[in-house]
């Protein structure tokens, strides 16, 4: 009885919306780790994890830990950081920046949720009212062609 209990998906039960979301960024983030593995496969860019704490103004300045995601090849990298849960009319906001020569440089921001959309959506970062785009390997491609030598 206790292996048919343990094969059964959980329903994890949160005491308010926000723990949920929190719980939600968490794991949509590992998914798409997993993903970014797998398009990544044979290309010599190393993934790896890390935590990172983000303190958020607008979830009651709450601070949580999320899983941030550094992409190398060579001497550079581009990083998927989160660094918002709840921004306008988004959920699960992150910044993608090429970190090269001891410069940090904002690329992109991607985001979780918009509006009711649960797909994720990127747009330039810089450009706040720039309409967001639907991100798949295409795009994912594109925001990291950065790493590649010229």
């Amino acid at each position: 009885m206790k292996k048919l209990q343990e094969q059964q998906p959980r329903s994890r039960v949160f005491d308010n919306k926000i723990q949920a979301d929190i719980a939600e960024f968490c794991e949509r983030m590992n998914q798409l780790q997993e993903t970014m593995e797998g398009w990544l496969t044979g290309t010599g860019i190393n993934i790896e994890a890390m935590p990172v704490s983000v303190l958020d103004a607008f979830a009651g300045n709450h601070s949580f830990t999320v899983p941030a995601i550094a992409l190398r090849y060579g001497k550079r990298m581009v990083k998927f950081t989160p660094v918002f849960l709840y921004g306008q009319g988004v959920t699960g906001g992150i910044e993608v920046t090429l970190c090269s020569d001891g410069r940090i440089t904002p690329l992109y921001r991607l985001f979780m949720r918009s509006g009711e959309d649960a797909n994720w959506s990127f747009s330039t970062f810089g450009r706040p009212a720039a309409p967001r785009t639907v991100f798949s390997e295409n795009a994912f491609f594109d925001m990291i062609s950065v790493l590649l030598p010229e």
